[in-house]
């Protein structure tokens, strides 16, 4: 057993209690061939082939499995989102796979352009009948796996290194001759738990899979490289792809493709450094839906690409309609704080990120506006927001959200876009105060309406004086007859609204006014403010 280290002693963590001497570190489990790495130097600029498994293998991760209406309407999400190869079902494991597999054979369904997948282990009967469920489509692919890693050779198949060739070898071999008279026909091969299976071994069934089906760069063969079970840090599964990469023979002929789960939360970046280590193709899931805690999430990592400048190759200019799909058929709800989709990710309720977003934006518009060019196309860089949430559908209503956390800035922010009122600087964080005061009171959020009800009740309180007088020097001089230091601090007006700071007896008081005699009135209902306190 490995011993702890000692900590130093600036950490106060000790040993814990927890049974972690049961757990094998991943380079007990698997070898894996480091060479020279190209990865960390490399850069993604272009997309991969994106392939949404979530007909597939999401549905089979839900308590409620897909009827056919549901399939459907998200396979039309699907295609229109962009997505060009599909996996579309496991046709042997049930029959409302079957059948929705059938329902796509008999219909026109599929744009020319767009590839449907289908499922098979490596089995006789299951695979005549998956080509029973495909037969009349004019193109798929055929997706063969079975499970390759030594533990899963051992505990599962029961069954030893050469064992597993040979079943794969003959169900290839299969396979090749049901689609003898099916030109549209190519072929995926899954050895699954790749990444805990010996490398030398996984080269060895890939290599011999290209060379009985043939592949020629017209006709690829895909080889898929899941990590079935995440083990390891993502540079692990980056150094098998790469080894793979380098290694596989008729590379031209390949198309190598990766199918990250997500068991240690690092499945999004797997799959990036995946693709930084040669993979040219990701297996995934909308919003990350899948086997325990799911598959890589194929909107993150389109949406992480679009955030660096690259093209995604996917349409979600309307992400909530999107989510909205997906939600509905996989009776699923995705979570507030999920990236780019949630409710809440574009949101700020703190008082420094609200600060800082509210100078944003300004800064972007005012620089649009100088250059000519429309604020949706022009160059995005404001702060907390990787990208403009206007260009997924959602608009700046949400961005700014105000609780017992917030700020001047985010409280000027929506009383301005909402309300169009402008606060001077100095006034901000005078209300400011009387908000948090407020929030901490109710505990809850306060909503742009309760706002800017909370500031007419503050500042705009009228009295007997608007009677008497009319013009600013008229108010200065009534209240100076009736004993009252009055002086104007401060005088703003800003459309129809005013805002006036005023010392009263030795206090100064903000008050504030809209529509005719704004100036005035906003005078007045600092004095007025200052008296009732």
């Amino acid at each position: 057993m490995t011993l702890t280290a000692p900590s130093p002693a600036w950490n106060p963590q000790r040993p814990g209690p927890m049974p972690h001497h049961r757990y094998r570190p991943f380079q007990d489990r698997v070898t894996v061939p480091v060479g020279e790495r190209s990865w960390p130097a490399a850069l993604i600029e272009r997309a991969p082939l994106w392939v949404p498994v979530d007909l597939r293998d999401g549905n089979q991760a839900l308590a409620e499995p897909m009827d056919t209406p549901r399939k459907r309407r998200f396979l039309d999400l699907l295609v229109a989102t962009g997505f060009k190869e599909i996996e579309v079902g496991y046709p042997s494991a049930s029959r409302t796979d079957f059948d929705f597999v059938r329902h796509l054979a008999a219909g026109d369904v599929l744009p020319d352009d767009v590839t449907p997948v289908v499922f098979t282990p490596a089995r006789s009967d299951l695979i005549e009948r998956t080509f029973d469920a495909i037969a009349g489509l004019p193109r798929a692919v055929v997706h063969l796996y079975i499970a390759t890693s030594p533990v899963w050779r051992r505990t599962v198949l029961g069954r030893d290194r050469a064992e597993v060739r040979a079943t794969v070898r003959e169900a290839a071999g299969h396979m090749a001759r049901l689609a003898q008279d099916a030109p549209g026909i190519r072929f995926q091969f899954s050895p699954e738990t790749f990444n805990l299976t010996e490398p030398d071994y996984v080269l060895e069934l890939c290599d011999e899979l290209t060379e009985l089906w043939d592949a020629s760069p017209d006709r690829p063969v895909t080889h898929n490289l899941p990590a079935t079970v995440e083990i390891a840090t993502p540079n692990v599964y980056a150094d098998q792809i790469e080894y793979m990469h380098r290694h596989l023979a008729r590379r031209d002929s390949v198309i190598l493709s990766v199918h990250p789960h997500n068991d240690r939360g690092t499945g999004v970046a797997c799959a990036e450094l995946a693709v930084l280590a040669g993979a040219e193709r990701v297996e995934g899931c909308l919003f990350g839906n899948g086997e325990r805690t799911g598959n890589v999430d194929l909107v993150t990592l389109a949406l992480n690409l679009y955030a660096q400048g690259v093209d995604p190759m996917l349409d979600f200019r309307d992400i909530d309609a999107v989510r909205e799909v997906v939600e509905h058929c996989n009776r699923l709800p995705v979570h507030a704080r999920h990236p780019y989709v949630g409710d809440l990710v574009h949101t700020a309720f703190s008082g420094t990120h609200q600060d800082a977003i509210s100078k944003g934006l300004a800064e972007h518009a005012r620089a649009a506006a100088e250059s000519g060019v429309p604020a949706g196309l022009a160059p995005w860089s404001v702060p907390y927001l990787p990208v403009d949430p206007a260009d997924l559908g959602r608009s700046y209503e949400a961005v700014i959200r105000v609780n017992s956390q917030s700020g001047k800035g985010g409280v000027a922010y929506l009383l301005r876009t909402h309300h169009g009122l402008d606060l001077p600087p100095a006034m901000r964080p005078d209300f400011s105060r009387v908000v948090q005061d407020a929030t901490d009171d109710s505990g809850r959020e306060m909503t742009a309406k309760e706002l800017y009800d909370l500031f007419l009740a503050t500042y705009v309180v009228e009295g007997p004086a608007a009677r008497t007088a009319g013009t600013v020097p008229e108010v200065l001089n009534a209240h100076a007859e009736q004993g009252r230091s009055v002086e104007v601090l401060e005088l703003t007006v800003d459309g129809p609204a005013a805002y006036a700071r005023c010392g009263v007896d030795g206090v100064t008081v903000w008050g504030a006014a809209e529509g005719p005699d704004a100036e005035v009135r906003a005078v007045r209902s600092a004095v007025n403010r200052a008296v009732r306190r």
